[in-house]
């Protein structure tokens, strides 16, 4: 870890009035769709998320580390340096600026643990908990219980202990350059407030251990643990912006069937739970993976996500994702001029894009869908208990399109939904119409931008 101990370069430039945010070739931000590229003459790591800019900026708003001294900056290139940094300074404002690519699954000395290794000492082998636990002799409905899933859960707990990053408050981490990832972390914004996440690419949390769980639908199926980035536990005011959350190249597609089920090792990529609040998702990149954004808990009350959970999800792309984009609970979701992508030759299943939750209040406004033949627009939202939603202006395939009214077109009686007229959204940079919002974000999502100052 390379700690600032003088006047950072970063700081240096940004007095100089220099020009540090730039783009790769066939990538740059634009300045139409995007706002944050207006604000070029500061360097990347100082910036803060603009007033009226999503729920994110309602509160004391979101400023992350900005106002970080040149002691509390920080440039890592290893998990261990990542996680001392964090661990430094407590809540003082700070920067972390991500090198190159660190993976999680790594030892403190930086050489790489494979799920072999935290399955070591516990008993734990895949062969055999399939044999005990096969539903055609242990009992289609009963759950795992026993030595093997005892070592199960052994292993499970070594790989948390590994790979569960936290973000403390007043943190802005940024990749210092366009290609800086952090691969197999289950990064967490745990209890923490006011947090930046930018210009990375997040990938692959990849769950050795999925536990099986034969009352989940009529068939059982496979759970894993890990979100790409945990929001959770009345976290507040977060900004997540140009970066890219995907499970590529270790796709769940590529998993073998166990059970007769997929053995999946993947799980959210963004999720904002617990009495949570107060977050906008902004220019990113969503690609590859199936449950996608979950916002809410459970159905039940007492996880504190009544009057939380509010969220703006804008000008982001998501390409050949599953289910859950967002899939809402209790809170007040605001989705615009965003880009969901189904390719043809997709490999994740396409299930829907907006969820209807418990007591949800989900707004859907000037979003564009790019939809293959076979998914319509009656797919695109699924009802989970939700009794309303709004969807204004939205186009599938060029054409504006209703969305809750193809929807309840093809859905039973019972399970119609009405239009929600609890809130309308204001905490917004422009709205775009949803025709020209591909051509928008065509080059303008994802990590694009380079940090300021390098060693």
């Amino acid at each position: 870890m390379r700690k600032r101990t003088t006047l950072s370069m970063s700081a240096a430039m940004a007095v100089a009035g220099a020009l540090i945010i730039s783009a790769p070739a066939g990538a740059s931000p634009n300045p139409v769709a995007d706002p944050t590229a207006q604000t070029a003459q500061i360097p990347l790591e100082r910036q803060v998320l603009a007033q009226g800019n999503g729920w994110a900026s309602a509160g004391t708003g979101t400023t992350g580390g900005s106002a970080a001294s040149d002691a509390h900056i920080y440039d890592v290139s290893t998990k261990a340096e990542l996680e001392a940094a964090f661990a430094t300074g407590g809540t003082q404002p700070k920067i972390v600026r991500v090198h190159g690519s660190i993976d999680a699954n790594s030892a403190p000395d930086g050489s790489p643990l494979t799920c072999e290794n935290y399955a070591e000492g516990t008993g734990y082998s895949l062969a055999q908990y399939l044999q005990d636990y096969d539903p055609a002799t242990y009992g289609r409905s009963q759950e795992p219980a026993g030595a093997q899933e005892d070592a199960r859960r052994a292993a499970a707990g070594k790989q948390a202990r590994n790979i569960r990053v936290d973000i403390p408050s007043n943190t802005t981490i940024v990749g210092a350059t366009p290609d800086s990832s952090i691969t197999g972390a289950a990064l967490r914004i745990n209890g923490a407030s006011n947090v930046i996440v930018r210009n990375l690419t997040v990938r692959d949390a990849h769950d050795c251990f999925p536990s099986w769980d034969p009352t989940d639908g009529a068939e059982g199926n496979w759970n894993s643990e890990y979100d790409l980035l945990q929001v959770v536990n009345k976290a507040t005011n977060v900004w997540i912006d140009h970066s890219e959350f995907t499970d590529a190249p270790n796709l769940d597609s590529n998993q073998p069937l166990h059970f007769g089920r997929p053995y999946q090792v993947h799980d959210g990529a963004v999720d904002v739970t617990n009495g949570s609040d107060l977050v906008t998702m902004s220019f990113n990149r969503f690609a590859d993976h199936d449950k996608l954004l979950l916002i809410g808990s459970t159905d039940n009350t007492n996880r504190g996500d009544p009057g939380k959970l509010r969220v703006t999800i804008h000008h982001n792309v998501f390409e050949n994702v599953g289910q859950r984009a967002p899939r809402v609970r209790f809170g007040q979701v605001d989705v615009y001029n965003n880009h969901f992508k189904v390719n043809e030759d997709s490999t994740v299943p396409y299930g829907y894009t907006f969820g209807a939750g418990f007591e949800s209040h989900l707004y859907a406004e000037a979003n564009a869908f790019t939809l293959p033949a076979g998914i319509d627009a009656a797919n695109i939202i699924g009802r989970y208990k939700g009794t309303a939603i709004t969807t204004v202006a939205n186009a599938v395939n060029g054409k504006i399109t209703d969305l809750r009214a193809a929807y309840n077109a093809a859905a039973a009686p019972a399970d119609q939904l009405a239009e929600d007229t609890s809130w309308t959204p204001t905490l917004r940079t422009q709205v775009h119409p949803a025709q020209a919002v591909p051509a928008l974000l065509q080059n303008s999502t994802g990590p694009i931008f380079t940090a300021g100052g390098e060693g």
